[in-house]
């Protein structure tokens, strides 16, 4: 297949934001969208997947690429990111271990159920054809399931593309340019309290993603707002969604601020490479550490024995700050909002919440509709929500 006429015609049809991890069945489609596209490159294919999402919110037709074991990582976005909040994404995923095809070991049983497991997904697939006219309508196909909110994945078998040479990649290298550690005793503030701090500083300009559980219901109850995102499912991707979101944003004068949990970092610990290497400006990364699993019985997390702010130090964030109470935090939002770049912000808080904590009672792709008009910066329709959207930022 001539891969440069295929990627062309995904451009036609509005898809020109790639992100994955690679596969030798993929490699020359990825070389095509690195050297013609905007390409990011995954930590992992959940990544991936939470990065192109946080790209279609932000109005980019996103393309994720990965091997079909990597499929078995994206499962959790996939099922509990992608179907509730009707997000749709173009896959190719390739076929390793194809029955009757000589392959390694690892491949076999995933070669077997790939397809089936894609079906379980409820995601519409098909066999990208070795034949170049058969294929082009196959993505017109797949570009009418994206328009009716359905993801829709290429099957691709080995051979399939014809070569791409990959240009020469200059690869810019992230400096940390502030780093404060511990310096006195942590206030310990509630999980409440320091989320009425950081809502307290949001505007008409300011995008705020709440990570999964806890995080997500408090925030909705201190003010829910078409600004606002409350993560379900989908633990750890919120920083990878902020950071697909925040590079499609860097020049419509939107401001993202991500809040995630100690439990949520640790699970996707690479993102926090990748969001240091791509280095939105206009991308706010606060965890709020209590070193527990609250939304499932308070359960340690290993949190105690890791240094967060080292870490994104040394990934590549712009500032990595250590705050030790809510006044130093406000503090730190405002110098960023003057500032900006790349900034992480650390806060140890208490562990609980309180009793009878309510849930979001908006549907998940309706919070999507909201923030993708919020985003364009169109009113909300008549009747629609309980206020104006002036009254939100009054």
């Amino acid at each position: 297949m001539q891969t440069e006429r295929l990627g062309e015609q995904l451009q036609h049809l509005g898809f020109q934001f790639y992100t994955g991890v690679p596969c030798s069945h993929l490699k020359y489609l990825i070389n095509y969208a690195i050297n013609e596209c905007e390409y990011v490159a995954a930590a992992n294919e959940g990544d991936a997947v939470a990065i192109a999402s946080g790209a279609f919110i932000g109005g980019k037709r996103s393309v994720v690429l990965m091997q079909n074991s990597g499929l078995a990582n994206a499962v959790s976005p996939l099922v509990s990111l992608n179907y509730p909040f009707r997000i749709p994404l173009l896959g190719f995923v390739s076929l390793r271990g194809e029955p009757g095809v000589p392959d390694e070991p690892q491949h076999e049983l995933m070669g077997n159920m790939t397809t089936r497991l894609l079906e379980l997904m409820q995601i519409e697939w098909r066999y990208l054809s070795y034949d170049m006219d058969e294929a082009m309508q196959q993505l017109i196909e797949a570009s009418r399931w994206i328009d009716r909110n359905r993801s829709f994945f290429f099957v691709v078998r080995n051979r399939t593309f014809d070569q791409v040479a990959l240009r020469k990649q200059e690869l810019v290298s992230r400096m940390n340019h502030l780093q404060t550690a511990r310096q006195e005793a942590d206030q310990y503030p509630s999980r409440y309290e320091a989320l009425t701090v950081i809502n307290a500083m949001k505007d008409r300009h300011t995008v705020q993603l709440a990570t999964t559980g806890i995080t997500g219901r408090e925030l909705y109850e201190i003010e829910d707002s078409p600004n606002n995102l409350y993560m379900v499912g989908s633990m750890g991707c919120v920083s990878s969604f902020g950071l697909g979101l925040a590079l499609t944003q860097r020049n419509n004068n939107k401001d993202i601020v991500v809040i995630d949990g100690d439990g949520s970092v640790l699970m996707r610990m690479g993102s926090l490479a990748t969001n240091g290497t791509y280095s939105p400006p206009n991308m706010l990364h606060i965890l709020l550490d209590n070193n527990a699993h609250d939304s499932t019985g308070g359960q340690s997390t290993v949190s105690h024995n890791v240094q967060f702010v080292k870490i994104a130090a040394s990934c590549g964030y712009v500032q990595s700050i250590y705050t030790h109470n809510l006044a130093e935090l406000q503090w730190a939002m405002e110098e960023w909002k003057r500032t900006k770049g790349l900034t992480f912000l650390y806060m140890k808080i208490s562990k609980g919440y309180r009793e009878q904590l309510g849930r979001p009672q908006i549907k998940p792709f309706e919070i999507k509709q909201r923030l993708q008009s919020f985003l364009r910066n169109d009113p909300p329709e008549g009747g629609q929500y309980e206020k104006r959207q002036e009254e939100y930022f009054a």
